[in-house]
């Protein structure tokens, strides 16, 4: 089947593009915007890259238009295609259909944490023998790529980013309810995408109709310290539900009468035991920071359990997990300065994150630069969460875009101001790096926070931080 993809150079369109052609297919794409690393990757997979949306691409004549949530009514390509009637689907759906039917699907949901989840427990599936296809929507650094459509042996596990994102412009339910999971993990669930979202009820109810498609023999694994969960479940559910979360102790508490079975107790040098149901699995040594990531992994150790991996096995393999690329990943040094790059952009993103940096650093200066360019931050409608996120920081330096598509709609300065003067923002890019580099001095650790490019920000600061001090206060 030849399959031409309109929004190819996304993560998720772009992994779809290598299954497809791991499957045997022939894939061409378009994107408005075709240009490295994605371009790059995608090429060397043999499939041919159109730059824009223009109908002239009718005449290769594909046997399925397949249509990424980046295309809109009035793309001058899809009018065409429905002018003709031609064959399109959802890229959601296309995976659906012809790559995670007769799978056994490990779904992992959540407003945070899904990446990295997702990217824990294909590694430890991966180290534990069983070589899974995946679909992650980053790069994990143990695979160094996104998505395969299985590893050695045709193996019958796929674990997939579980995105309650809507499909398409003509499917408006969440990415995720075309996965039908055997295995899925509820990982938390607030108030996110508030340009499809009128509110958190909106939510639930996508991931009810996620609850709805796991077979009786499917297994839900839960966030027990989430009341968002309770009540998506409260519902109705028809899977066995195992719940992680607790941290009392080795009991890990109650909620609404249900023991919490997957708990940990942590150490202050990082490490973690694991307990179900009481019973010691083992302790988890590894680099990664934050109770959230602790969290993650006892989400990954649960679902990894439900196919056949021993605790044990899960922890092990844990050890030699490297994160994902940009989640709290070390962009460089220089001048004695450590600069961080990581994904957060949502409130308690940054916050986890922010925490996450200060208990491996400990009193160091912790300067952190933040671009809200999502589409909920936006609209603003988190906008007065951000100073309670940022507590922990020492430095704080905002951009917001004064003109195009990630221009902010209210006043990043006005937002911060609870701060004080230890918060400043800037519409200018090279003003904050200038900035950030003449407040930086050795032994600080600059986090820059953003779900975008930033302009290629953490160079320009590492550049600058190697240039000598005298040019870099230099006005």
């Amino acid at each position: 089947m030849h399959i031409h993809i309109l929004g190819i150079c996304g993560t998720f369109m772009g992994g779809l593009a290598v299954l497809a052609r791991e499957a045997g297919h022939r894939v061409t794409g378009c994107d408005a915007n075709v240009y490295p690393p994605m371009s790059t990757q995608l090429q060397a997979q043999g499939i041919e890259l159109i730059e824009g949306f223009g109908t002239g691409q009718l005449a290769l004549e594909p046997d399925l238009y397949v249509i990424g949530n980046v295309v809109s009514r009035g793309n001058p390509l899809m009018e065409a295609i429905l002018n003709k009637g031609l064959r399109y689907t959802s890229g959601p759906q296309w995976i659906g259909e012809h790559i995670l039917q007769d799978k056994w699907v490990l779904a992992v949901a959540g407003t945070h944490g899904k990446t990295t989840t997702t990217s824990m427990l294909a590694w430890i599936l991966e180290d534990a023998g069983y070589h899974p296809g995946f679909l992650i929507g980053g790069v994990p650094m143990n695979f160094g790529i996104s998505a395969r459509l299985s590893g050695p042996g045709g193996t019958p596990f796929f674990v997939i980013e579980a995105d309650e994102y809507d499909t398409a412009f003509f499917d408006k339910r969440s990415k995720f309810v075309h996965y039908r999971p055997k295995t899925a993990v509820l990982n938390n669930l607030e108030y996110d995408h508030a340009d499809i979202f009128p509110d958190l009820t909106a939510i639930e109810t996508q991931f009810h109709h996620l609850v709805r498609t796991v077979p009786g023999i499917g297994r839900l694994i839960v966030n027990g310290r989430e009341a968002s969960l309770d009540r998506v479940l409260a519902r109705g559910c028809w899977s066995e539900v195992e719940r992680f979360g607790g941290n009392s102790g080795q009991r890990g508490g109650e909620r609404g009468g249900e023991h919490l079975g997957w708990t940990l107790r942590e150490f202050e040098d990082g490490r973690f035991e694991v307990f179900l149901d009481g019973a010691l699995q083992g302790t988890v040594s590894w680099e990664l920071t934050g109770e959230h990531n602790r969290l993650n992994a006892l989400a990954a150790i649960a679902a990894a359990r439900h196919v056949g991996v021993p605790p044990a096995q899960a922890i092990q393999s844990l050890a030699a997990f490297r994160n994902v690329k940009r989640r709290m990943e070390v962009r460089g040094q220089a001048g004695g300065v450590t600069v961080y790059d990581d994904f957060a952009h949502h409130p308690t993103a940054i916050e986890t994150t922010v925490a996450g940096l200060r208990s491996k650093v400990g009193a160091a200066r912790i300067l952190a630069v933040l671009e809200p360019r999502s589409n909920t931050m936006k609209l603003g409608t988190m906008k007065s969460a951000l100073p309670g996120s940022l507590g922990q920081a020492d430095l704080i330096y905002g951009y917001g875009a004064r003109e195009g598509r990630d221009a902010l709609g209210w006043n990043l300065g006005e937002a911060l101001s609870p701060l004080g003067a230890r918060a400043r923002a800037f519409d200018d890019l090279g003003e904050l790096v200038a900035a950030v580099t003449s407040d930086a001095r050795p032994g600080d650790y600059i986090l820059v926070m953003s779900n975008g490019g930033f302009g290629g920000v953490h160079q320009k600061i590492l550049d600058r931080l190697g240039e000598p001090s005298s040019s870099r206060t230099a006005t």
